[in-house]
């Protein structure tokens, strides 16, 4: 019979492992570069040095650790796999009950920025949610994988039974990344429970059809135009993680410098280090650096688990240094968009890019509460 208990959970990685870590930093064996190239081949030997630097001799694991612990923890097993979360409830009686989902190259960290802001706002009319932030399956403190088959769908369908298995009745769903495609399926899945979707962008793409550019405007012909930019120069990680993930997997286990610069090239210099390099050391410490590729493979292999347009309420905060969703194609896979920003078009104080919670968490915090006040 399968175990679900929920049990408390503390962050707590060996001495060797760290002591190891070390001694692999310590010795890295650097590539060749070709001269007055730039980042033309890819991510630069003065960029990864210098992150390495700073994991070397800067960084502390175990103050991560620390304001990690801070919080409650705890894991589960759902379909046979543990699933690491944290659950941080609002002392407000009527706070709702929301789930955050990460994606990849980041992790549960994404999130910490948020937690003081959305369950005691400062403004006691302001709405307050409790909050669930599990790490997805084969990333981080949930470890690696036990089984294949774990693509969108049946994320969404664990975070189901994870919401049940806490007693959530009535719940939103917030996602960024991957989180901003697992949290539209959960709300698709679990219509019944979920109230509303907020997510950070809409990957929605271009069919074929001609007749869908009829209703772009200048806005979307510009995002449409950064997408086939992204798709030229920087799209490799999906095809890589897509197609052969074990075989990358090999290089990513056993080098934290190999792992440093493959799952920092997503982000941007405008990342702080301690972010950058506490998103890399999770999965360097968890051994899940070859397992959180899975997804790439999962999705691209399975049928898509769709039926029409999504019709829970969906929100969308979009910056202007992320990915930008295209508004007619969003309304043709989300049949209700209520809520609908962009930030950073004219205060570029809020441009911030893939990672709004870390960087901007009032500004996203202020747009999830207004998006929720509204169902």
């Amino acid at each position: 019979m399968a175990d679900t208990s929920i049990r408390p959970y503390r962050v707590a990685i060996a001495q060797a492992d760290l002591d190891d870590l070390a001694a692999r930093l310590a010795n890295v064996r650097w590539p060749d570069e070709l001269p007055g190239v730039g980042g033309a081949y890819g991510m630069t030997t003065a960029r990864v040095r210098h992150l390495t630097e700073y994991w070397r001799d800067t960084f502390d694991w175990r103050a991560l650790e620390a304001r990690l612990n801070a919080y409650p923890q705890f894991v589960t097993e759902i379909d046979g796999e543990q699933i690491h979360f944290l659950h941080v409830r609002s002392a407000r009686a009527d706070a709702t009950p929301l789930i955050l989902t990460h994606g990849w190259p980041g992790s549960v960290v994404e999130y910490l920025n948020v937690i003081e802001p959305l369950t005691a706002p400062a403004d006691p009319d302001a709405p307050a949610f409790h909050l669930v932030i599990p790490s997805m399956p084969g990333y981080g403190f949930s470890g690696p994988t036990r089984s294949a088959g774990w693509h969108r769908w049946r994320i969404a369908a664990a975070w189901r039974t994870l919401m049940a298995r806490l007693g959530y009745e009535r719940y939103g769903a917030v996602g960024n990344d991957a989180g901003s495609m697992i949290s539209p399926e959960l709300g698709r899945l679990d219509g019944e429970h979920v109230i509303g979707v907020h997510v950070t962008q809409v990957f929605s793409f271009p069919s074929g059809d001609p007749a869908e550019f009829e209703k772009f405007t200048p806005t979307d012909y510009a995002a449409l135009q950064h997408l086939q930019w992204f798709y030229e120069n920087k799209f490799s990680f999906n095809t890589v993680q897509s197609q052969q993930p074990q075989t990358l997997a090999f290089a990513l286990a056993d080098s934290p410098v190999g792992l440093l610069a493959w799952n920092a090239q997503l982000m941007g210099e405008s990342l702080d280090d301690e972010f950058v390099v506490s998103n890399v050391a999770i999965y360097w410490l968890t051994r899940t650096g070859g397992s959180s590729i899975r997804l790439y493979y999962e999705d691209a292999q399975h049928t898509p688990e769709t039926d029409g347009p999504t019709t829970v309420p969906l929100g969308v905060a979009m910056f202007a240094g992320d990915f930008q969703s295209m508004r007619p194609l969003a309304d043709r896979d989300h049949a209700n968009i209520v809520s609908w920003n962009s930030y950073g078009t004219e205060n570029p104080d809020e441009v911030g890019g893939h990672y709004a919670a870390h960087e901007f968490p009032d500004v996203l915090s202020r747009d999830i509460r207004t998006f929720f006040a509204m169902l």
